[in-house]
């Protein structure tokens, strides 16, 4: 018995309830985006003491957001959704704030906590509509992302004391 019609994606999952999911999941791509390129400029900029501890934690931390950016439009595709891909996009669909020109370590941790909680939050609504259109793989994806950033939360927060 074949799970695809005209009303299905390719999955089995219900069109009309997957542009909701679809529209969500480019926010968040959208704010992914904004906060990797912030990351790449505190690694960039960081400067004081703590550049040597700091530099790679960022060099990590952007690296695994270039990964989630890659798995979050691949889902987007998957759900038979286009990821968004220009910047004047992202500008418009993102919940994080550009941090330009920020130097000094503790300010560019506080950055990347703030930055961590916001996706903390996009994602949580992002499953919460994901489960209600019986999308579990979506739901599962944040929900990973959601344990990973809030372990990131805690560790950067004891880093600032």
């Amino acid at each position: 018995m074949s799970h695809t019609n005209n009303d299905t994606n390719q999955i089995g999952l219900e069109k009309a309830d997957m542009s909701g999911v679809i529209t969500k999941l480019n926010g968040l791509l959208s704010s992914y985006h904004t906060f990797y390129i912030n990351v790449r400029g505190y690694h960039w900029n960081v400067k004081g003491e703590h550049f040597f501890s700091l530099h790679p934690k960022f060099e990590e931390l952007y690296t695994e957001l270039q990964l989630q950016i890659d798995e979050i439009a691949e889902r987007i595709l998957t759900l038979g959704g286009t990821p968004l891909h220009a910047y004047s996009d992202f500008a418009q669909h993102t919940t994080i704030k550009e941090d330009k020109n920020v130097k000094d370590g503790k300010t560019c941790v506080k950055g990347i906590v703030t930055g961590l909680q916001t996706l903390i939050e996009e994602q949580r609504d992002v499953s919460a509509a994901a489960q209600e259109a019986e999308d579990q793989g979506t739901a599962d994806l944040v929900d990973e992302y959601v344990q990973l950033q809030e372990k990131h939360v805690w560790m950067y927060n004891a880093f600032l004391g």
